[in-house]
């Protein structure tokens, strides 16, 4: 139907218009919106969420893992004693919706997540908009510790807002608010209710190769932790992207990362660790 409309559209010009104006509204038909390619290629940034989603029904598993404070020394062999590590799978329900499940041993944190697109970069659209949610449980806390401890204060949440630009085949930026609520937490050193901002950002140095920075900043005025700060280099190798990095966070759960880094960059308190991800 649209290619007969078109056409008698065309047959019509003909009759009415000079040849230069038959141009110029064949130049004016309009076209479907050009999206952009993924602004990071990989699932995370660094350690923090990129707006990349799987694709549907593809299958990752992910391995993450964060030795000890290199600061530390030969003490704990910088830092090879005191590693953690998160298992998790990945599952692209949709183009535009993914789920995942995962475990970290530090804390013994149980975490559910969706993430699903919202908007697309694209001709007529500046970023690529991504909403992230997830559901956590510290199974690690004791009721020798917490007597009347329930279920419900073992949870807590993150919501966040990824929003990315691929300015071009080299280089990306996102930004990332974020609102974290734990159920249980120690007042004098924290918020329930914890608001953040990050950003985080990918610059590509050869075919398979790119640098990766992220940093966020915790509006919590009181807290006793500190702002996570992580640099990292993305791999590609076949059918997985392998990340290197240097955080000054040791979780690798996205709530832990963001509210618990302990870690000082000027003294050197820093976790060397990677991230791989295999796609199915």
């Amino acid at each position: 139907m649209t290619k007969t409309l078109l056409f008698l559209s065309v047959f019509f010009s003909v009759f009415t218009f000079a040849q230069d104006d038959l141009l110029k509204d064949i130049d004016t038909i309009s076209t479907p919106d050009k999206i952009e390619a993924p602004a990071f290629k990989a699932l995370q940034i660094v350690t923090g969420q990129s707006t990349k989603l799987a694709a549907k029904n593809d299958w990752y598993f992910v391995v993450a893992h964060r030795f000890g404070d290199v600061s530390r020394g030969f003490k704990t062999f910088f830092g090879l004693d005191d590693a953690s590590t998160k298992l998790g799978a990945v599952y692209g329900l949709t183009d535009a919706i993914s789920l995942s499940i995962a475990r970290e041993t530090n804390l013994k944190t149980w975490e559910l997540a969706g993430k699903y697109k919202l908007l697309h970069q694209s001709d007529s659209f500046p970023v690529d908009v991504v909403g992230y949610n997830v559901i956590a449980a510290n199974t690690d806390l004791s009721k020798d510790n917490y007597p009347f401890l329930k279920f419900n204060d073992r949870l807590s949440y993150l919501s966040q807002a990824l929003i990315s630009r691929r300015f071009n085949d080299k280089f990306s930026l996102q930004l990332s608010p974020s609102y974290v609520h734990k159920n249980l937490y120690e007042p004098s050193i924290e918020d329930s209710n914890q608001f953040l901002a990050g950003i985080g950002g990918r610059y590509k140095i050869s075919k398979r190769i790119s640098i990766n920075a992220e940093y966020f900043v915790n509006f919590d005025n009181h807290s006793f932790y500190r702002n996570p700060l992580s640099l990292g280099m993305d791999i590609e190798t076949g059918g997985h992207v392998f990340q290197l990095l240097f955080t000054n966070s040791q979780l690798n759960s996205d709530i832990g990362y963001l509210t618990n880094a302990t870690g000082k960059w000027e003294k050197g308190q820093i976790f060397f660790g990677f991230n791989l991800y295999r796609v199915f």
